[in-house]
């Protein structure tokens, strides 16, 4: 009998027995009755675990006898009630089914109706494609002549990773058997039919949330459905809106923008009668889980959906609609909600998925018009999206430094704002800026709660300053395009995270809704998230603006109080008194990363709202130890710094120890310096760490001290953000989504990409990820000989499964400091030799283009908010700083002055300032130029999921 490979692409499942006898019973129907398998010689019924291989094909089952199995009894019975629906049901609809490719269906046939066993064949017995028969387990085993079988699942009972562990032979050391870890013990409770639907307003990344979404469910050996066109395709129903999704069905999703499978807002799901209808097609395709990505108008619709299902269900019972065995099935539907939105007006998160794309697309547009308006001297009046949060325009107003902004969180009279934008922007104009940017979000308003429109601030500006003024409205634009990369990852995470909480929730659990805490990816409460949201605009309608400010989340106030400081930088009288006015220097270090010049801005422009006097230190320590290289900034001279990449300032790598740490006190001293701000990467904190030390030494270095990590490397100790290395991601994205676009015109290629980052696989990991590489190899894991085969083999058996489909190109990433041995070019060389011409590899070497041109959008308001917290940082440790400045018998052993001496960061789901001296001491591995802590390699398990790619054990 010909060999028998998975259909869809899996090369080992595993099959569960209560006891010896039905585990051998299995082991018999595989091997003997059907002749598929053959027992490997190592194993045996030692310890309840026969091991089965098709040599020919490399396909392996796993027999295994474990308590959790379903008693005997309950297989039987679930064997008759599956034949009983023969002439009712497609088996495939009422039990998860595992499909095996052959090469002749005839024989096979024949085969099965000489054990007596039930049939279920399709189209029908003259012309069959596909037949069905069910094991002595009670499992659903298909076997079809199609190259490709669109409704192939997973069987129940049973985890399956898809492109599973292949190239095994009988002889192959049990070291290369299917790693167990990767093998979750589900419950047959725990698993589910998951669906997932897009709704509302479409936004960048939903494509990445389905595909997370839709792979999880299929990796946690639930089956997946996609719901089309949101709401109005569930109320419809059928398989034209509900449908059943493979692996496949999701390739290359993750550089598509908008979403797939459509979104419509439907007035009959707002009717009970329309939700009864949903109700039905949910329980008809099976699904007892929903996941829904939208906004709070679809998430509160997912909501009352769930609260109303268990009357919902009663009646459907009642009227008939639905048999006893699917009511008592179906009790319950766990739903939870993935936030789609670009004007990022959900409570209970920092970020929802679309905004920062849509932030990057309104930045991109402002960069543009800038050029034109300093051109021409010229206003532009920018009008953005957000009827009722003004996050766009506020955050665009920061990362382009806009000389005015109008959000509805804050209106005021229309005497006043007309009063106050005019006297920002003469002021602007007398000190010779010869453009203005004025952003208005969609729902602006006054006082009054009446609509400010663009029209209206055209006419105060070419009435009242006499401006050359011209509106652009972004649109629909700001919806448009791929996801940024941050998006990618947001809504790939929260995919995971959401198909992890539908297959833990109870009937008692509430709704949650999956969100991310500055750096850490949570659930919330859904509910309580959409009650608090909707409260903004009851508030505002209300003119309650104060409780509407207090209701938006922390960070949204606190960077509306960042931009009005920013923006009255020389311009306004000092907010600090004459005696705490203070002289900060600004220093770069380290290698150019996007952010430094939004860093250096932010900074300088906050420094002159307070009164104090920002200074430059340009090129560096050795700059200022050989040239004195210290300028004081001023304000029209770094007009446009945001937008540009690089370090305006100069960078280099030189620490002070390189230099002449004696000198740099010296200048310390003789501009008398209250403070530091550092801005880098690991250089710049270790030389934190020299100016910390030399205390003890040099008075001027008595002075509070703080670091702003800036690396594309991301291997700052104390913080899991750098600026840059979000510039670098969407750098390495655009180049990856180019060369993976090559790779599938061309056909079976595989470009092996190499990633910057030094001793750190935070990028490759991270890109690797948002591109969908097969997979990165990092410094930190290095790269074993085994793995590398494996992923040779596996990528001959994807190429080999591909061959009918147009887009089969693939990455693979490798750091760069990976391996001393196995380079790029070797890699590309050992595929080609290896990949006995299944496909072809070649190398791609973006180099320094990883450093980025444009900062990202998420890089610049970041910088912002770090610059202005270290300057805080500054002025609140003066007096702490102060009482050892002229100490002579100065120890420089107090806790509380070594914290005066500190690096900003960002961890989990806090900011916070860590001292240098216990990082360096404590959490660094000096000789690697690395944290010991690595917060993100549980990512790199979640990107192998993702792409099934088998990681051998260690």
């Amino acid at each position: 009998m010909p060999g028998i490979p998975s259909i869809n692409g899996e090369s080992y499942t595993a099959l569960y027995a209560s006891t010896a006898e039905l585990a051998q019973t299995t082991v018999d129907f595989y091997v003997t009755t059907l002749d598929f398998f053959v027992k490997e010689q190592t194993s045996g019924s030692e310890g309840g675990i026969f091991w089965l291989t098709n040599p020919e094909y490399n396909f392996w089952f796993k027999v295994a006898v474990t308590a959790d199995a379903p008693p005997t009894a309950d297989v039987r019975a679930r064997i008759a009630q599956i034949n009983s629906q023969l002439d009712l049901h497609d088996w495939r609809s009422i039990q998860s089914s595992f499909t095996l490719k052959t090469t002749n269906i005839h024989v096979l046939i024949e085969r099965l109706r000489g054990t007596g066993a039930v049939l279920q064949v399709t189209p029908d017995e003259d012309n069959p494609i596909e037949v069905y028969a069910v094991d002595p387990l009670g499992n659903v085993i298909g076997f079809s002549a199609a190259t490709v079988n669109s409704f192939a699942v997973i069987p129940p009972f049973t985890y399956v990773p898809p492109l599973h562990v292949s190239s095994l032979s009988t002889a192959t050391p049990a070291s290369r058997r299917p790693a167990t870890d990767l093998m979750p013990n589900m419950s047959s409770a725990s698993r589910r039919n998951v669906a997932v639907m897009t709704s509302g307003g479409d936004a960048p990344g939903m494509n990445a949330n389905v595909r997370a979404i839709i792979r999880t469910a299929i990796f946690s050996g639930c089956k997946a459905f996609a719901i089309y066109e949101g709401y109005e395709g569930l109320v419809a129903g059928g398989k034209k809106f509900i449908r059943e999704m493979g692996w496949e069905d999701v390739r290359g999703w993750l550089c598509h923008g908008g979403t797939n499978i459509g979104t419509a807002r439907s007035q009959r799901f707002r009717e009970r009668e329309g939700r009864l209808q949903a109700c039905k097609n949910l329980i008809d395709a099976g699904i007892d889980a929903l996941i829904v990505c939208g906004g709070d108008g679809s998430l509160t619709g997912a909501d009352l959906f769930r609260s109303e299902w268990p009357e919902l269900i009663k009646e459907l019972h009642h009227r008939g609609d639905i048999l006893e065995e699917k009511f008592a099935k179906h009790k319950h539907l766990n739903i939870c909600g993935t936030v789609g939105s670009i004007d990022n007006d959900m409570a209970s998160t920092d970020a929802t998925i679309g905004a920062f794309s849509s932030l990057a697309r309104i930045c991109q547009a402002i960069d543009y018009i800038d050029a034109t308006a300093n051109s021409h001297s010229r206003a532009f009046i920018v009008e953005v999206m957000g009827r009722h949060c003004g996050w766009l325009a506020l955050m665009a107003g920061i990362a382009t430094c806009a000389d005015y902004i109008l959000i509805p969180e804050k209106p005021a009279s229309s005497q006043e704002w007309q009063d106050q934008m005019c006297s920002i922007i003469k002021k602007r104009r007398d000190r010779g800026r010869r453009k203005t940017i004025v952003i208005v979000a969609e729902g602006a308003i006054a006082l009054d709660l009446s609509p400010i429109t663009s029209k209206d601030v055209l006419d105060v500006l070419v009435d009242r300053l006499g401006l050359d003024t011209r509106i652009t409205t972004l649109g629909h634009v700001q919806r448009g395009g791929t996801a940024v990369a941050f998006d990618r990852m947001l809504a790939t995470m929260q995919g995971v995270e959401a198909v992890k909480a539908v297959l833990e929730c109870t009937p008692e659990t509430p709704s949650p809704m999956i969100a991310i805490d500055e750096n850490k990816i949570v659930r919330r409460s859904l509910m309580e998230a959409v009650k608090i949201t909707k409260s903004v605009a009851t508030a505002i309608e209300n003119k309650d603006f104060k409780h509407a400010m207090e209701l938006r989340d922390t960070d949204f106030v606190e960077n509306l109080g960042n931009f009005m400081a920013i923006n009255s930088a020389n311009h306004n009288p000092a907010s600090l008194p004459e005696e705490k006015r203070l002289k900060i220097a600004i220093i770069n270090v380290g290698a150019p990363a996007g952010g430094m010049n939004s860093a250096v801005y932010s900074m300088a422009s906050y420094c002159m709202s307070r009164g104090h006097v920002p200074y430059a230190i340009h090129n560096g320590f050795s700059g200022l130890a050989r040239h004195e290289s210290v300028r004081s900034l001023d304000w029209l001279s770094m007009d446009g710094w945001n937008s540009m990449g690089g370090s305006e300032i100069g960078t280099n790598r030189t620490i002070p120890s390189e230099t002449d740490i004696g000198m740099i006190a010296y200048y310390f001293s003789k501009y008398q310096f209250d403070g530091l701000v550092l801005v880098g990467g690991f250089e710049a904190f270790e030389s934190l760490q020299q100016l910390e030390k030399a205390r003890i030494d040099y008075s001027s270095f008595r002075i509070p001290m703080v670091l702003i990590p800036a690396t594309i490397s991301n291997n700052v100790p104390g913080t899991e953000y750098s600026l840059g290395s979000d510039t670098c991601l969407n750098s390495l994205m655009d180049y990856c989504d180019v060369i993976k676009q090559s790779a599938s015109s061309t056909r079976d290629r595989v470009f092996v990409v190499e990633i910057q980052g030094g001793n750190s696989g935070y990028i490759a990991t991270y890109a690797s990820l948002i591109t969908g590489a097969y997979c990165s190899y990092v410094p930190e894991e290095g790269i074993s000989l085994a793995q590398l085969e494996c992923d040779i083999d596996m990528l001959k058996d994807q190429f080999g499964e591909a061959h009918d489909l147009t887009r089969s190109g693939k990455l693979v990433l490798k750091s760069a400091n990976a391996s001393k041995v196995l380079t790029t070019p070797i890699i590309a060389k050992i595929m080609n030799e290896e990949g006995g011409g299944g496909f072809e590899a070649k190398t791609a070497v973006p180099g320094h283009v990883q450093q980025g041109g444009i900062p990202s959008a998420m890089d610049r308001t970041r910088a912002a908010r770090l610059a202005v917290k270290a300057v805080q940082f500054i002025e609140e440790r003066q007096e702490v700083t102060n009482k050892y400045r002229n100490d002579v018998e100065f120890v420089n052993d107090e806790e509380e002055f070594k914290a005066t001496a500190s690096v900003l960061g960002i961890i989990r789901s806090h900011i916070r300032f860590s001292p240098i001296r216990k990082l360096y001491d404590y959490e660094t591995e000096l000789g690697r130029r690395m944290p010991k802590r690595v917060f993100w390699s549980d990512l790199r398990k979640v990107s192998d999921q993702l792409v099934g790619r088998v990681r051998l054990p260690e």
